[in-house]
């Protein structure tokens, strides 16, 4: 620790040096909004997820149909089941049992 350094927190650094290679911290990829979002009724959509004043709107829209021979997980991992597009979709927000959080493209061909 030098000594103009009275807290005892070493300053942060932009890039570290390991071997004598320079290495950066990678820029976080900005977050996707798409979800798989499971609802009350056994209703599954994946959508672009908006949430405001209570309700969540889905756009870019897909209703998963069948997805049982594969599995949930599978079917988040895989993106196998009969997925099939469909308008927005807007809903109560207590609708909502859980939602899955995926990559931007989940669900559309």
């Amino acid at each position: 620790m030098s000594d103009n350094n009275q807290t005892g927190i070493l300053p942060m650094n932009n890039t570290i040096t390991i071997n004598g290679v320079e290495y950066a911290p990678v820029q976080p990829r900005p977050a996707s909004t798409r979800a798989v979002v499971v609802v009350d009724r056994g209703w599954i959509f994946a959508g672009d997820v908006k949430r405001e004043n209570g309700r969540i709107h889905l756009s870019r829209a897909v209703w998963v149909f069948k997805w049982e021979s594969i599995g949930f997980a599978k079917l988040v991992e895989t993106q196998k089941g009969d997925l099939r597009p469909i308008a927005d979709v807007d809903m109560p927000e207590d609708a909502e049992i859980f939602c899955v959080p995926v990559h931007d493209g989940w669900g559309l061909k």
